[in-house]
C-alpha cells in the first residue's frame, strides 16, 4: 500500500489517497488464507456462507419446515461459524478499504455502463441481478467460488483450483471483449 498526495481525484477522509497495490494485496490474501488453514482448518470461501445466510433469510418467508425439507438447506443450514463472519467481514473489509482509499462512491448505473448501454437504473439492476444469479449458480455447481476454488484451490496447488482460474480469466476476457467492443 502506497500513501500518496491525491491530485484533485478521489481523497480519503485525511486528505491521502491510498494506493492498493496488487502485489501487498496478494501477500495480503495469501497470509490471510495461511491464517483461515491455521485457525479454523477451512479455507476462504463464500458462497456456503451465503448459501448458509440465504436459508436463514428464507425461514421467516417460507417457514421452519419448507427450509428444513428443502435438500440444499438442510446440508447448508443456517449457522454463525467462520464462513458467516468471513462473508460479513468481506462487506465491511471492501467497505473499510473504499473509504481509506477515497474511492467510495455509491451508484446505480456506472459510466462506463451508461456509455455503453444506456442510463436505465432498472434495466441496470435487472442485468446485475440476473449476472449474480448466474455467478452464484455456477459457484454452487463448481462447489466453490472465486475465494474458494480459485484462491485456495489455487493456492492448494490444485488442478480444480488453476482450472477454475484460467476459465475465469479466459471468460473474463471473452465478456469484456463482447460487451465493450466498439460499435
Amino acid at each position: 500500500m502506497s500513501l500518496t498526495a491525491a491530485s484533485g481525484d478521489a481523497r480519503s477522509v485525511t486528505g491521502i489517497r491510498i494506493d492498493w497495490t496488487p502485489y501487498l494485496v496478494g501477500v495480503g490474501i495469501g497470509v490471510l488464507s495461511w491464517l483461515a488453514f491455521a485457525v479454523v482448518n477451512a479455507p476462504l470461501g463464500i458462497t456456503t456462507a451465503l448459501s448458509q445466510v440465504a436459508g436463514g433469510a428464507a425461514t421467516p418467508i417460507l417457514g421452519a419446515d419448507a427450509v428444513a425439507q428443502n435438500a440444499y438447506w438442510k446440508s447448508n443450514p443456517f449457522t454463525l461459524d467462520y464462513g458467516t463472519l468471513f462473508l460479513v467481514g468481506t462487506f465491511f473489509g471492501g467497505m473499510a478499504s473504499a473509504l481509506a482509499a477515497g474511492s467510495f462512491r455509491f451508484e446505480v448505473v456506472p459510466p462506463v455502463w451508461r456509455e455503453r448501454f444506456g442510463g436505465s437504473p432498472a434495466r441496470r439492476l435487472a442485468v446485475a441481478f440476473l449476472g449474480g444469479l448466474i455467478a452464484m449458480y455456477g459457484a454452487r455447481l463448481a462447489n466453490g467460488c472465486t475465494s474458494g476454488n480459485g484462491i485456495s484451490g489455487g493456492l492448494q496447488l490444485a488442478v480444480s483450483g488453476w482450472t477454475f482460474l484460467a476459465a475465469m480469466f479466459a471468460t473474463g476476457l471473452v465478456t469484456a471483449a463482447l460487451l465493450f467492443r466498439k460499435a
